[in-house]
Order: structure tokens, then sequence, then C-alpha cells
């Protein structure tokens, strides 16, 4: 009866709709108050009690529903300080959660991939921890949904790692493989951080280095358990398989033992792990598996979490506990007084009225009020659940939805891909039509000096013709002669030795033309060996002289048939014509012989070229046999060497190998130069089949670069998380392998084209360059030189400037006159103004940087001073560096503008950017400066003279736009309505396309700026902030991987462009 009695006289009797959905109020505004305060991008570590609140939510409504809807609306794709807390909390919630928090995480699991895969691609320390951290977690919930068995905390016994290893070999195989990955991961993980940290005493007592390290408490829990089965796993196949057959499990194993004894050894040692938990010891050496009698030895690691002494604070109303029962205003002391005094009463007189008491009745009352309760209560769970169904079945359409999506982007991948490899192959039909429109180009030039050739031939022929007639006309005329011998005896031996001399004459220039036709036939020679087709047209060509010459023979018979008749009219002189006319036979026995001499060297000369052209196409095709026969042995030798390579990659004693991004880099540009040679040593090669030297060496000098820079970026990529450094390169050997084929045979051999190899190269030699380590261009032992280097760069640059002005100016007086010269002295004037005013803040910059230098070195030299303040020094050579390249802008700037071919708007952004560089250098020059300091204040006012002087050089340089630019009068008076209609519309649509545009430039200018920022080393919030912008928490960034605007839209105002000095010189543009 003493539990009756103390129930509390005054409770409420019913429990509404309204008090359970305030509860449900409180529950969901405690738990956005715990993950709020849990997740967020301070860089500390995530406290303890809200995540113990998280944790006790999940298992309050046994599920993360509410945990993931909350989380869902953070900004992960934004900051990795957030993503990392936000993995370090879901770990937390995987381990001590609720058992139906598996299966909630697991719809959630692609979106964790794409998060890991975004981080990844960036070069950010704590990205790089995210992605790791992401890959663990899913391996995490991989291995937890297929073996259910086995918790997420990992906390099972013996029995249940062996019913879930179960009987059959293979599937302890498979199990004990799929620990190896998970242990893995978690290793992976531990090494990344601690590499990322300094081990001393001092960073572990930090915030910023506990955020890193909290983690690893839960990566110690698993690794301690995963450590556990492993060697329970090994044992039992040990049991069962050969030991061969192991020796990979045995190696795999030994390295994970030393790296977890590595790992416990060095968080051991840190200060911040000593408090929070006890870390196990490992055995000095590996269990050995080849004896059983070993598991004996085996003592499982314990991991001890010890607890919190230290009262929790609360930190708002909010985190007070609800109470479970409603009590009325009545105070707990006088309710307990009374029961207490009415059992004394009872145990001294007894119940009052026979046994009979009032608080039978209230109890009654009670327990028909607690039916009610619960019926209410049946009915708040079933609604509840059906509520709980239709947002089931809404999430389920938009993951429907959300995978659409997905396929139609992957379609719009592969639709945009084939469109380039379309293109791409436009552009090489493009080429092979120049190619050959040019060899066209080639053949009819050579036509037409063939064409050129033959004339001159045909030139030749009719000289010999012309020279055969005039013979014929000189025989007339010695027939004449001999006619005139009639009369006298003197004249016939005249006549005699005129034709003799004549016939002396004809022979030597049938000499010569036999000469001539030598020369013409050596010629005719070379011709045919160009082109056979030409030798019909010389043997026609001869056959017309042979037509001529059996002419002249006719003419000759009927020649000496008129000396016949003159002989019969002329019998006194018949003697003398007789031994003329044994003369004119023997010559023409002599020309005719000849002439069949020279015909017989003819044919004999046309056979030896017919078979010297015969032995020369044999020879060519021997030789084309044969330098295709070197390029296939040297394309065989270049496959071996890239296969070679390849093999190399999946060499586990590759994997232990690194290379300096340096050295890839170096690789990769000699490779791009090689591709280049081979382009154009295959083009060689097609022009001319005949020599394949420049191919085979280029081929050789490829395959030697080409395999050093795949097995360098793969060593390379084993020094930093870049996942895609090895695809890069197996994709180049790939494709180098497939040029390599299509140089094997003649079909393909037209259409292998490098391009593609030249493409992949690129993509290593940019990753080459992406990896080269930064901050390390100057030593900390040069700053202090380098900045007087700085300062006085600036000022030369600054002198030069002013040089050039006045330069300027002089021209500009000769060359113009008028307005323009007028606009353009304004312009020049206000920028000497300007110069003169950076002149003298860089005189009072220099003045107090000396100051500061002397007042806080102390005994230290002033090298040292800038070494140990590294940081403000280079913050001071980057704003020189900004302030020098300005001025030397603006002087370009105010050169085109004054010839007129450039823009007053650059002149503008110029000014504006000097005034903001200016702005750098003071920021950076007033950090360690006195606040009391004369110079300071010095500085000051010479920063503001640059604001005015640059505020005057935009309004002279808008000034001057507006006089010169001329403005076209708007007369719309001869327009009719539907033509100013249609002139309004047009006007509409061209306002439409410049805001367009200016909208799209807006853009891409603050995307610029984001680069900017990202290589200078300002976080993206510090610029947020310093540009005064705010982003958007209304639509906060998903994980899923649909891309987003950006959500810098407006320009910065320059005074409050962030001064921080970047670690890197990186030179303005």
């Amino acid at each position: 009866m003493n539990s009756i009695r103390q129930v509390p006289s005054r409770v409420k009797t019913r429990r509404t709709e309204a008090n359970l959905g305030a509860e449900r109020e409180h529950f969901d505004k405690q738990q956005l108050s715990s993950i709020s305060k849990a997740i967020n991008s301070t860089e500390t570590p995530v406290k303890e009690k809200h995540a113990r609140r998280i944790i006790l939510g999940t298992h309050r409504e046994k599920g993360a529903y509410t945990f993931w809807s909350y989380a869902l609306g953070f900004p992960l794709a934004s900051s990795s300080i957030l993503s990392w807390k936000f993995c370090h909390v879901l770990h937390k919630v995987l381990r001590d959660g609720h058992r139906n928090v598996l299966q909630d995480c697991m719809r959630h699991h692609s979106s964790l991939v794409e998060i890991g895969k975004l981080w990844a691609h960036l070069h950010d320390k704590y990205g790089q921890l995210v992605a790791l951290y992401t890959k663990l977690l899913c391996t995490k919930m991989e291995f937890h949904v297929k073996h259910m068995e086995i918790p997420p905390n990992l906390e099972a016994t013996d029995e249940v790692l062996e019913r879930t290893a179960g009987t059959d070999i293979n599937n302890v195989f498979q199990l004990t493989v799929e620990v190896f990955d998970y242990m893995d991961t978690e290793l992976r993980l531990a090494e990344t951080v601690l590499r990322q940290l300094n081990t001393s005493i001092a960073i572990s007592t930090l915030t910023s280095g506990q955020c890193r390290l909290a983690p690893l408490i839960q990566v110690i829990q698993d690794c301690s358990h995963l450590y556990h089965f492993t060697v329970k796993l090994l044992f039992k196949l040990h049991a069962c398989l050969p030991a061969d057959t192991l020796q990979g499990h045995r190696d795999r194993f030994h390295d994970q033992f030393h790296s977890l004894k590595t790992f416990f050894n060095k968080a051991r040692d840190m200060l911040y792990f000593k408090r929070l938990i006890q870390i196990p010891k490992l055995p000095d050496s590996p269990p050995n598996f080849l004896h059983a009698a070993s598991l004996a030895k085996h003592v499982k690691p314990v991991v001890v979490i010890p607890d919190e002494d230290e009262p929790e604070q609360q930190d708002d109303d909010d985190d007070d506990p609800e109470p479970l029962i409603e009590v009325s205003d009545v105070s707990t002391p006088s309710i307990q007084a009374q029961p207490q005094q009415m059992d004394i009463f009872d145990q001294t007189f007894g119940p009052p009225n026979g046994g009979f008491d009032d608080r039978d009745l209230q109890i009654e009352s009670l327990k028909r009020d607690l039916e009610l309760l619960r019926a209410e209560l049946e009915r708040v769970k079933a609604e509840a659940q059906r509520y709980i169904t239709q947002l089931k079945s809404q999430i389920n359409s938009l993951e429907a939805e959300l995978e659409e999506q997905r396929a139609q982007k992957q379609r719009a991948l592969v639709e945009n891909e084939q469109l380039r490899m379309e293109l791409e192959a436009m552009r090489r039909r493009n080429a092979e039509y120049d190619s050959l429109q040019t060899t066209f180009i080639e053949a009819e030039k050579r036509a037409q000096a063939t064409e050129q050739r033959y004339n001159k031939l045909k030139e030749k022929h009719t000289e010999l013709v012309t020279s055969h007639a005039e013979l014929l006309r000189k025989s007339a005329d010695t027939v004449k002669m001999l006619s005139a011998t009639q009369q006298t005896q003197d004249e016939v031996e005249r006549t005699k030795q005129q034709l003799s001399f004549e016939v002396d004459r004809i022979k030597q220039e049938a000499d010569m033309k036999l000469e001539e036709q030598k020369f013409e036939m050596e010629k005719l020679r070379r011709e045919l060996e160009e082109k056979l087709a030409e030798i019909s047209r010389i043997k026609a060509t001869l056959q017309s002289s042979e037509q001529t010459s059996v002419q002249m023979n006719s003419s000759m018979t009927a020649l000496q048939a008129e000396k016949e008749r003159l002989m019969r009219s002329v019998s006194e002189k018949e003697a003398e014509l007789s031994s003329l006319r044994q003369a004119a036979q023997v010559q023409q026995s002599s020309l005719q012989q000849e002439r069949e001499r020279n015909s017989r060297e003819l044919g004999e000369l046309q056979g030896k070229l017919q078979d010297k052209a015969s032995q020369e196409e044999l020879l060519k095709q021997k030789l084309l046999e044969e330098q295709f026969a070197l390029l296939q042995g040297t394309v065989t030798e270049a496959e071996n060497i890239i296969q070679d390579a390849v093999a190399k990659l999946d060499d586990p004693l590759h994997i232990r190998c690194t290379s300096s991004p340096d050295y890839l880099v170096s690789r990769a540009e000699s490779t791009l130069t090689s591709i280049d040679k081979l382009k154009k040593g295959h083009a060689e090669y097609l022009t001319n089949m005949n020599d394949a030297g420049a191919l085979l060496r280029a081929l050789t000098q490829f395959s030697h670069l080409a395999a050093d820079t795949i097995v360098n970026g793969s060593a390379t990529a084993h020094m930093a998380p870049t996942d895609h450094a090895d695809k890069n390169c197996r994709t180049c050997a790939t494709e180098s392998l497939q040029f390599l084929k299509d140089l094997k045979t003649k079909i393909t051999l037209q259409k292998a084209d490098p391009a593609f190899i030249r493409v992949i190269v690129q993509k290593i030699l940019h990753l080459g360059q992406e990896l080269r380590p930064k901050s390390m261009d100057i030593r900390q032992d040069e700053l202090g030189d380098l900045v007087d280097k700085e300062m006085a760069a600036t000022s030369a640059a600054i002198e030069e400037a002013v040089r050039r002005i006045d330069e300027m100016m002089n021209q500009a007086r000769k060359d113009t006159s008028g307005m323009k010269l007028e606009v353009n002295e304004r312009i020049l004037n206000s920028c000497t103004d300007l110069m003169k005013a950076i002149r003298m803040l860089v005189v009072a910059s220099t003045d107090l940087q000396k100051e500061i230098v002397e007042g806080g070195r102390g005994a230290a030299t002033i090298k040292e001073f800038y070494a140990r303040n590294s940081r403000w020094t280079e913050g001071l050579i980057s704003a020189a560096k900004a302030v020098g390249w300005g001025a030397t802008e603006m002087v370009e700037s105010a050169d085109k503008v004054v010839l007129h071919t450039g823009k007053y708007e650059e002149l503008i952004v110029c000014s504006h950017e000097i005034a903001a560089s200016t702005a750098q250098l003071v920021a950076a020059s007033k950090v360690k400066a006195d606040r009391n300091s004369k110079k300071l204040s010095t500085l000051q006012q010479a920063s503001r003279l640059v604001n005015e002087m640059a505020a005057n050089v935009v309004a002279s340089t808008k000034t001057g736009q507006e006089h010169l630019e001329e403005k076209d009068t708007m007369d719309f008076s001869g327009m009719s309505l539907i033509k100013l209609k249609k002139e309004e519309m047009e006007s509409q649509v061209k306002v439409l396309e410049l805001e367009s545009q200016l909208e799209n430039e807006r853009l891409r200018l603050g995307e610029l700026r984001k680069k900017h920022y990202v290589l200078a080393g300002v976080p993206l919030d510090q610029v947020s902030e310093g540009n005064g912008e705010t982003f958007s928490t209304t639509h906060p960034v998903s994980m899923s991987p649909k891309p987003t605007k950006p959500t810098l839209m407006k320009k910065p105002a320059l005074a409050q462009k962030p001064n921080i000095p970047p670690k890197t010189m990186v030179s303005p543009r």
C-alpha cells in the first residue's frame, strides 16, 4: 500500500492531442538545438552532451528520421569543417543510436558518396579528410547491412561472429576480405589526420587540432573490435585451408597490424586522448597463424571510455528535462507529509469507516483515467504511424524523381559526348579535305609543267621541220646553180665546190641536230621516269620526224630525176654531173645509215629505259615493304613498353613507389613534345612512305616518355588522395595502345591520330601542376631582402609610370588639338596626380615599416624579424606587387585611351584596382603599427589622398567620355504607329539581351573573384564577410548532385577588399 499512497493527489485526468503535439514540438526543438550546436562551421570538437542528446532522440523515436530531416538542410558542399563535424556526429549516431538508424542512413548512402566525391576533387585539407570519412561511413553501413547480426558498434561476441561466418569456408574467406577493407578505411583516415597534424602536445591541446582528433576516438573503438575479428577469422581460415593459399591474407594482416600499432602508440602519447579514452596495447609481434596454439595467447584489446565526473551545464531553457507526469500547484513537501501523518494515524487507531478508505475511490478513478490515456495513446500512435507512412511514400516518390533527374543528366552527358565526337570527326574530315585539295593543286601544277615541256618539244620539232625545208630550198638553189654551169666549166667547178661545201655544212647541221636530239632524248628520259604516259607522245613526235625524212627522200628522188634531165640536156658535162650524182648518193647513203643507226640506238635506249623503270618499281615496292616492316617492329616494341608500364601500375611493389610532381610535370611536357614530333613524323611518312626514319625515331621517343609519364603519374598519385590520377594514367595507356594498333595495318594507318593521347597527357600535366607544393617559392631568410626589393620595384614602377605619362602628354600635344587635347590633358594630369599620391604612400609605408621593424625586432636582426613574422611580410610583398602592377596597368590603359585604341572603362577599373591595392598596403602596414605613431597618421593621410586622386581619375575619364562620344538625335516624327511599335519591340529585345549579358558577366565576375580568393588562401566565409554579402539560408545546399547557381551576385565595394596576405605568389592578371 505504500506505493499506492505515494501517488500524487492531483493528477491531470486527461492528456489531449494538444499536449502530445506540444511534447513533439518540444522534442523537435530540442533535437534541432542539439544538432545545430553539434554541427557547425566552427573549428572546435563536437561536445559530448550535444551528441548524447541526438543519440537519445534516435532511441526515443526509434530511428534517425528527425536527425536526417535537419541534417539535409546543412550546406555541406560549402564548408569542409561543417561536413567533417557532420560525419563525426553521423559516426556516433551509427555506433550508439537505435538499431533502426542503420536503415534510415542507408537511404542517404548516395548523398554521402556524392559529398565524398565533391570534396575529393577540391584541394582542401578538411576536404580530403571528409572524402576519406564519407568512404569509411559508406563502408561501415554496407558491411553492417550485409551482416545484420553484427551491430554498428561492433560489440559482438565470438559466438555471434562464428554464426555470421558460418561453416562454408568461402563465406569465411569473403567475410575476412570485407573486414580487411573495413580496417583499411579506418586506418587510412587515422593516418591522414595524424599526417596533417604535428604530434606535439601544443597542437593536440588547441581546438583546431582537437576538431580533427575527436573522430579518432570512434576509430579507435572500431579498430580494436576489427582487429579481434581479423585474428579470429584468420585462425579459422588456417584451420581449413593450406598456408600457401593464405599468404596474401597474412601479408595484408601484418601491414595492418604495424599500421594499427603505430596509430595506437601515437594516439597514446597525445595529451588529448589521455583523459578521454584508455587505448589498449598491442603485442610486440603479430600472432603466428601457422601454429594453432597461438590462438590461446591472443588477448582481445579492450578500449575503456572513463565516465565524466563533471556535471553538464545546460545551455538554455530548451535543454531542461521534460516532466513525465504533470502535477498540481501543491508543493511536494506538503503532499508527502500528509500521507506520512495518515500512516501514523492508521497504524495507531486503524482505518476509518470499518476498513473503507476514500483513497480506494481515488485509486479506481486513477485506473480508469489510466485506461483512457492508454486508449488515447494508442490512437495517437496509430495517427503518427499513418503520418509516417505518408511521409515515407512522399520520400520514395521524391527519390524516384531524383533518380529520374540523374538518368536525364547521364543521358545529356552521353549526348554531349556524342556531339563532341561528331565534331572531332568533322574536323578530321575537313583536315583530310584540305590535304586532298593541296594534293590536287600540286598535281595540277605538275600537269602544267608537263604541258610546258610538251610545248617546248613541239617548238623544237617545228624548228627541225623548218630547217629541213630550208635544206630543200638550198638543194633547189644548188640545182639552179648546176643549170647555170651549162655554159662554162668554171661555173660548174665553182658550183661543185659550193655544193660540196653546202653538203658538208648540211652534214654538220645534221650532226648538230642529232646532238640536239640526243639532248632532247636525255630530257625525255628524265621525263619518262616521272610519267611514262609521255613516251607515247614522244613516239608520235619521232614518227612525224620519220615521215618528214621520207618526204625528204622523195624530194631527193625528184632532184635526182631533175639532175638526170639536166645531164641528158648537157651531154658534155656528163662526167662532172655523174661525179656530182655519185657524191649526192654517197651523202644520201651516209644520211640513211646515220638515221638507221639513230633509230637503233633510240630503240635500245627505250628498252633500257623500260627495264630500268621496271627495276625501279620493284625496288620502290621492296623499299616500301621494308619500311613498313621496320614500322611494325618499332610499333610492337612500343606496345611492349607501354604494356610493361601498365603492368607496373598493378604491381604490389609499385604501390610503395612515389614520385615528385615536378618530375611528373617534366615527363608530361617531354611527352607532349614527343607527341608533336610523332604527329609530324606520321604526316611525313604518309607523304613519302619510302622514308619512315622520322616516324620510327618519334615512336621510340614517345613510347619511353609515355611509359615514364604513366609510371610516374601513378607514383605521384600515391602521395595524395587523387583517385582520378590513376584513371588518367590508364586512359593514357589505352589511347596509346589504340594509336599504335592503328599504325600496324595499312588500312587504319591513315586514320591514326595521337590527339586523344595529347588530351590525356595534358590532364596529367595539369594534375601534376596542381600537386606541386605551394608556399615553397621563398625561403624564410629571403623575406627581408624580398620586402626591400618589392618596395624598391614598386617605387621604380611608379617613377616609370610618371615618365611615360609625361611622354604621352607631350605626344598628345603634338598629335591632337581642340576638345580631344583638353580631354587627354585632363586624364593624363589626373593620372600624374594619382601616381604622385601613390609614390607618397609608398614612401610613408616604407618609413612606417622601418619604424615597426626597429620597434619590434629587439635584439634580433631585421631578417630574423621578417622571418618570425612571415605572414605579415608576405602580406607586405603581395600588397607592394599589387600596387606596382596596378600602376603599370594604368599607364597601359591611359596610353590606349589617348591613342583611341582602348576603352575608358579599362582606365576606371584600373583606378579602382589601384585604390584597392593601396588600401591593402595600408592595412598590411597598419597591422603591427602603433596607434599613436605619427608615421601611421601620415600613411593614412596618404591613403586618403590616393582615394581622392583615384576618384579624380574616374571623374575626368567619365567627363572626357561624355564630351567625346557623339549621341544620335532621336527623331521619330516620320514613323507610323506600326513602325514605332516594331521599333519599341526591338528596343525591348535589345534591353533584355543586354540585361542577360550583364547578369552573366556578374556571375562570371563572382566566380573569378571566388577563384582569386581561393588561390590567395582566403576562406570563402571571410570573403563573404569582407564583401558585405550574406549567403542565403532559405535554400540550403542539399547533398544531391544537382548543380545550383552561385549566390555571389553583386560586386564588392573597393574599400572592403580582403587584405589577408596570400601564402603563394600569384601574379595579378
